[in-house]
C-alpha cells in the first residue's frame, strides 16, 4: 500500500495537490480537513467541551462553531491551541485509520494533513510531500483566503512547524512559488511512474 501524506505550511497548496492526484491520477483522497470539521459537528462532544472551555458565545446561533472566533483564540495563545488539538487530533487520527483499513492492500491513496508533524502521525503514511512557496507568496495567500491583515498571517504562519524543518523531513518537496504548469509538471515527475 502506498500512502502519501500531502502537508506544507498554510497557504503553500496543498489542496492545489491534492486536487490534482484526484483529477489527474484518480487517487482516493483522505483529507484531516473533513474529519476535524466533523469532529466539532452540532452534537459532538467535542464542540460540547470548545463550548464549556469558552462560553456559549463561541457558538453561532444555529449551534455551529464560530470558527473566526475559535482562530482568534487558538492563534493567539499556544495553550489554547493545543488543548484545541488535543481535542481533534485523536478523533483525526481515529478516522484516517477506519478509512485506511477499508482500501484494497495494492491501493495507493493520498492523506492530506496540515499538521502531519505537528500531530506526531507521520506513521500514518510510507512517504511525505511537503508543499512549499516562498513567504511573500505564502503571506499573500493566506491574507486573500481568510480575509485577514498580514500581521494575522504571519501570526497564523508562525503557528506552525517551520516550513524549512518540514522540507527537510520530507521524501518529496514541491515548491509552488511559481504557477500551476510549474507544479502539476513536478507531482507528474514524482508519481506518474508508480501508479
Amino acid at each position: 500500500m502506498r500512502l502519501i501524506g500531502i502537508t506544507g505550511g498554510i497557504g503553500t497548496g496543498k489542496s492545489t495537490v491534492t486536487n490534482y492526484l484526484h483529477s489527474r491520477y484518480h487517487l482516493p483522497i483522505l483529507d484531516a480537513d473533513i474529519y476535524a470539521r466533523a469532529a466539532v459537528a452540532v452534537g459532538s462532544p467535542i464542540l460540547t467541551a470548545i463550548g464549556q472551555r469558552y462560553g456559549d458565545d463561541i457558538l453561532r446561533s444555529d449551534g455551529t462553531l464560530d470558527r473566526p472566533q475559535l482562530g482568534e483564540i487558538i492563534f493567539n495563545n499556544p495553550v489554547e491551541r493545543q488543548w484545541l488539538e488535543s481535542q481533534i487530533h485523536p478523533y483525526v487520527r481515529h478516522c484516517f485509520d477506519r478509512e485506511i483499513s477499508r482500501l484494497q492492500p495494492d491501493a495507493t491513496a493520498v492523506l492530506a494533513i496540515p499538521l502531519l508533524f505537528e500531530a506526531k502521525i507521520t506513521d500514518l503514511v510510507t512517504e511525505i510531500w511537503v508543499v512549499s512557496c516562498d513567504l511573500s507568496t505564502q503571506i499573500e495567500r493566506v491574507m486573500q483566503r481568510d480575509l485577514i491583515d498580514k500581521t494575522a498571517a504571519i501570526k497564523r504562519i508562525e503557528s506552525q512547524m517551520p516550513l524549512a524543518e518540514k522540507m527537510a523531513l520530507a521524501d518529496v518537496n514541491l515548491d509552488n512559488s511559481t504557477n500551476i504548469t510549474d507544479l502539476e509538471r513536478q507531482i507528474d515527475l514524482k508519481i506518474s511512474n508508480s501508479i
